[in-house]
């Protein structure tokens, strides 16, 4: 069985929004309640629509000092993380072409070269801990 659709008139919508103007409804939440309204964020859309956005309940968010340090320090973690990565990404990018200009000057497949030198990364770690 098919979902109804609703459709509703541009005067009934101004009418909604000009009831939550004048106060009779404390949040477009009541006045969808009142006319029963199905969808949550429907009034809210006839609000923003006829430029009354002032009626739709406002966000605040409160923290301590303490959380907006974290918060300040995790944005320059994550930005010091993100240029960390960029680095390490140049310096692969390097690497790679290094291997394939000296592969091409000894005359040796780029791919045969790494089957027979193939390192993991704990052989890798394991080397450099003996340095």
């Amino acid at each position: 069985m098919g979902r109804t659709v609703i459709r509703y008139s541009e005067a009934f919508k101004r009418q909604v929004v000009d009831e939550l103007e004048r106060g009779k409804f404390a949040s477009p939440y009541k006045a969808r309640k009142a006319y029963k309204i199905n969808g949550d964020g429907t009034v809210e859309s006839w609000v923003r629509k006829y430029g009354r956005e002032d009626l739709l309940p406002k966000i605040m968010r409160v923290e301590s000092l303490k959380e907006r340090d974290e918060i300040k320090e995790s944005r320059k973690r994550i930005k010091d993380l993100e240029a960390a990565l960029a680095d390490a990404h140049i310096d692969c990018c390097l690497e790679n072409a290094f291997l394939e200009i000296a592969c091409k000057r000894m005359g040796t497949n780029l791919e045969d070269f790494k089957k027979k030198n193939a390192l993991t990364l704990s052989d890798v770690r394991k080397m450099r801990n003996r340095l």
